[in-house]
Formats: structure tokens, C-alpha cells, sequence
């Protein structure tokens, strides 16, 4: 979809050439006296457009209206969270007339948030996946907007939020594509493929790790779990330099399960089928590196990603088993179905290699997590207050919000064994903490947050599908870093060869 960002009125939108045009009304007062603006302002005061974010009301070939339809839209109070309520309302009720030009203009104010979680929003509620569709190949069945114009009162003054948001968008629908593909789509293999797809994009190199080399640096945790499938294991290693040399990089670690059964511990078959999605921690790495390359942010990024199959043959792991991390931990494996942690603890080895700023690792990790918060927050995990304050804040901003759970030592004892220096599972209670507190044991050398994302990375039911969260969060989270960054470095040093004679003359004197 492409994306356009203007300087428009409401009465200006009127006269733009769409077929929907969605106004976006707040709760403060309506000024304008053109034709369009004052039925917006008699349809609020005669209560047929509340002011709660999501409200609607759908116009025919209203007077003075290019567009045959516009869809007024309630914003309430105009901040991110009513924003995206309001869009998501408008597109999906827009949608009904298959559009192929929709624009949206906001009548009051709006400012750079806003205007982010705008374009977000209506990409969002557009999306639609095709590649393993048979009408698709012919241009049916797929997304029918192909371009959306967003119209602003002064569209200098946010066209920074907006090309992030256009690329952040670029990097949501890159994770939904990925995660949404089914195993046979979708094996380690493949989205290695994907991986080097991405260092087509500037500053960003890509190597993929097989087997034998995996084998060689001593991931015996994450070689386990792949041992019990044909399809080989793929570790996959991404670089963005736009930092400086010496500048600390910041790790993203995915986990990479194209496809879970459980193993010898085997999940029920109902709903098993979703167990596709077991990667969408891999997914939104890859999605953030996709966004990193539009928008070049003067930052340093590692993305690792773990990938291989969680399959059951006879040479698959059983519980009980030992197996030797590349920290040098040995786990005993009560259950395999807790393979994720599994895979991403040798990859919190692996990441120390890096000397990292901070190292946030992200998987559909626990049910427990679900269960807990539902699929309206991820689980945050994290001893490092800076980096949680960080991270729930870049949450907040992009609407891909998370909540922080407790990681009390008190946690880590169901995890002790006999036969091992840890084992892979504890109780049922308290089931996400103590998967974090096992990853933890493997995080000890730098500022470490795990990110459960098992209740948000997908939808169940008619609207199945992978959301392509969190990348909306980590691409927030990195740009803040990369602006405190910009903002803490040491001006540059006039040259002497380019200075001024007064420069020179100052510089003598000293």
C-alpha cells in the first residue's frame, strides 16, 4: 500500500479524489465553516457522532464531496490508543466498498503520535495475506486499498513520525507474512532465505549458520531440539551498522520454531495448526531489521535467530534427558515441549560475544502468559529498571504495549534438579516467570529483557492470523536510543584545514 502524507483541511480533503474519505473527529470544538466541517459539527451536536474513540457514521455522496463516501470517525481525545480505535473502525467499515483510494484527514490538530499510530492503525486493519491463496495470482482476494493519502494541518511538522510509521508498517506486514505462512512454507531453511533477503537493504549484513557450526560452538541445548527433524537447523545472524565502530549494539534474539508438535511431550491436536506461528519471536526480529533498513537510524543492531523444527522421530529428545548448553549448563529435559527456551538460551550465550548495550530476547514462550494477560499485552520481563522504563514507554507510544511480571529469586527452585544443573520446566504455577527465570541463568553478563509474546503474536478464530507484534515496540524502543544518542554525542571538531582565520588565529593563541 502506498502511503502519502499532505497538508490538508477538511474542506481541502473534500476535494480530493478518493473513493472513501474518513474524517477523524476529536472531542474539541469544530471551528471550520466549510460545508463538510460544519456537518461534522451538527452531526456531534445532534448525538449522532459521540465523541467515543470507534464511533461512526457513514455519509452518501454528501454535497461538495469529491469521494462518494466519507466515514466520519471519533478520536475522542485525540491520543494514540483513540487514534488507533478510530482508524481500525473506519478502514474495516470502509473495506465493505473494496476502496482502491482511501483518504484520511484528521479536523483538528494532530501531532506526531497521532499521526504514527494512523498510518499503523490503517495498515494494520487493510492487511490481508494471499501468498498461499490460488485467486491471489489473478489480483483477487488480496488488499483492494492501494494507496492512502493522510491529511494533517501542517504535514512539515510530523513528516518525520510519518516515514517512521511508514516504515515500521513495512516491518509489521514482513513479520505477518512470515509468521502467517504455514510449516511447509516456512522451514529453517526459508526464512534464512528471508534473512539474506534483507542485506539487500543498506548497513545490513546477514550470515547463516548450519549444523556442523552450531554443532562446533557448543549448542547443544539448541542442536537437541532440532535433532528430531529432517529439516536442518538454520542460525541466523543479522547486522545494522549505523552507529559508530565503537558504539555498543543493542541484540534482538527471536525464537525461531517453524513448527512446534511438542515432541515426545506431544500438544493436543486441536489447534495444533497454529503452532505455525511458533516463530513470530524469529518474525518480528527480521520485521525490525526490514524497518531499520528504510529508516537508517544512526544505531548499531544484532539480531540473532535460532530456527529449526520441534519434531518427533527416534532420534528426538526425550524427558529426561541431559543436554550440555554452550554455557556449559546442563539441563535436564522434564518436558520437550519447553523447547523454546531451550534454543534461546545458547543464543544469550552467543549474544555475550557482541558486548552488548542490552540484549532483548522475544518468543511465544508460555501458555502461562496467555492465560495471564490475555492478547492485549506482552509479558516484560527484566531485572534492569532503565531498560524496562524503556521498554514499556516505547510501548505505550507505538500501541504494542506490554506489562511487566516479577522475577523474584524465589521463582528459579522449582527449576533445580537432581541429574542436572537446572531443569527446563517447573510447576504449573507461576508458569512465564519461571521460564524467564531460566533464561535469566543465561543472561548474566549484560542488561537483559525477555518479551513473552505468546498471547499477542497471533489471533485465533475468524480473524487468524499474526499481528506482527512487537516490532511496532522494538522499532520504538531503538529509534528513542538512537535519538539519545544523537543527542549525547560530542559535537564535531572543526578541521584545522577548514578552519576560519579567526579559528586558526583562537587556536594559536591557546
Amino acid at each position: 500500500m502506498d502511503f502519502q502524507l499532505k497538508t490538508l483541511t477538511v474542506a481541502r480533503a473534500a476535494a480530493e479524489k478518493s473513493d472513501v474519505l474518513i474524517v477523524l473527529v476529536g472531542s474539541a470544538p469544530i471551528t471550520a465553516k466549510d460545508p463538510l466541517s460544519a456537518l461534522v459539527a451538527s452531526a456531534r451536536k445532534a448525538g449522532d457522532l459521540p465523541d467515543k474513540a470507534g464511533k461512526l457514521l457513514a455519509l452518501y455522496h454528501p454535497d461538495e464531496v469529491v469521494a462518494s463516501r466519507v466515514v466520519l470517525a471519533a478520536i475522542g481525545d485525540g491520543k494514540p490508543a483513540s487514534v488507533r480505535g478510530g482508524v481500525i473502525a473506519a478502514v474495516n467499515a470502509a473495506k465493505a466498498h473494496a476502496p482502491k483510494r482511501v483518504v484520511i484527514v484528521f479536523a483538528h490538530e494532530a501531532d506526531p503520535a497521532a499521526v504514527g499510530c494512523a498510518v499503523t492503525a490503517a495498515a494494520d486493519a487493510s492487511y490481508v495475506y494471499t501468498t498461499t491463496k490460488s485467486k491471489a495470482s489473478n489480483g483477487e482476494g488480496g488488499r483492494t486499498i492501494r494507496s492512502l493519502t493522510l491529511g494533517v494541518g501542517d504535514s512539515a511538522a510530523v513528516s518525520k513520525a510519518f516515514e517512521e510509521a511508514r516504515a515500521t508498517v513495512a516491518g509489521i506486514e514482513f513479520a505477518k507474512e512470515w509468521g502467517n505462512r504455514p510449516g511447509n512454507y516456512c522451514t529453517p531453511t526459508l526464512l534464512a532465505d528471508a534473512a539474506q533477503g534483507l542485506a539487500k537493504l543498506p548497513r545490513i549484513k546477514c550470515e547463516v549458520l548450519g549444523p556442523k557450526e552450531v554443532q562446533k560452538l557448543g549448542m547443544g541445548s539448541f542442536a537437541a531440539v532440532a535433532q528430531g527433524s529432517a529439516e536442518p537447523l538454520r542460525f541466523i545472524v543479522l547486522r545494522y551498522q549505523g552507529g559508530p565502530k565503537d558504539q555498543a549494539p543493542v541484540v534482538l534474539v527471536g525464537k525461531g520454531i517453524t513448527f512446534d508438535t511438542g515432541g515426545v511431550s506431544l500438544k493436543p491436536a486441536a489447534e495444533m495448526d497454529e503452532m505455525k506461528f511458533d516463530m513470530c519471536g524469529a518474525a518480528s526480529v527480521l520485521g525490525t531489521f526490514r524497518a531499520l533498513g528504510e529508516i537508517q537510524p544512526a544505531i548499531n543492531v544484532v539480531g540473532l535467530v535460532p530456527s529449526c523444527e520441534n519434531m518427533n522421530d527416534g532420534r528426538a529428545i526425550k524427558p529426561g534427558d541431559v543436554v550440555t548448553s554452550m554455557s556449559g549448563q546442563t539441563i535436564e529435559v522434564l518436558n520437550t515441549d519447553a523447547e523454546g527456551r531451550l534454543i534461546l538460551c545458547d543464543a544469550l550465550t552467543y549474544a555475550k560475544r557482541f558486548e552488548p548495550a542490552a540484549v532483548i530476547d522475544i518468543a511465544t514462550l508460555t501458555g502461562a502468559c496467555v492465560v495471564a494477560l490475555g492478547g492485549v499485552r506482552s509479558g516484560l520481563f527484566t531485572a534492569d529498571e532503565a531498560l524496562a522504563t524503556a521498554l514499556q514507554a516505547a510501548g505505550e507510544e507505538s500501541q504494542d504495549r506490554c506489562w511487566r511480571l516479577p522475577l523474584d529469586d524465589e521463582y528459579a527452585d522449582g527449576l533445580k534438579s537432581n541429574f542436572a544443573d537446572v531443569a527446563n520446566v517447573a510447576g504449573r504455577a507461576g508458569g512465564a516467570i519461571t521460564a524467564a527465570k531460566f533464561l535469566q541463568r543465561f543472561a548474566g553478563d549484560f542488561a537483559w529483557a525477555h518479551l513473552d509474546i505468546a498471547g499477542t503474536a497471533w489471533k485465533s478464530g475468524a480473524a487468524k492470523g499474526s499481528t506482527g507484534r512487537p516490532v511496532g515496540l522494538l522499532v520504538s524502543y531503538l529509534m528513542e536510543r538512537a535519538r539519545t544518542a544523537a543527542a549525547e554525542a560530542p559535537a564535531p571538531k572543526a578541521s584545522r584545514k577548514n578552519a576560519g582565520p579567526a579559528t586558526r588565529k583562537a587556536r594559536s593563541a591557546q
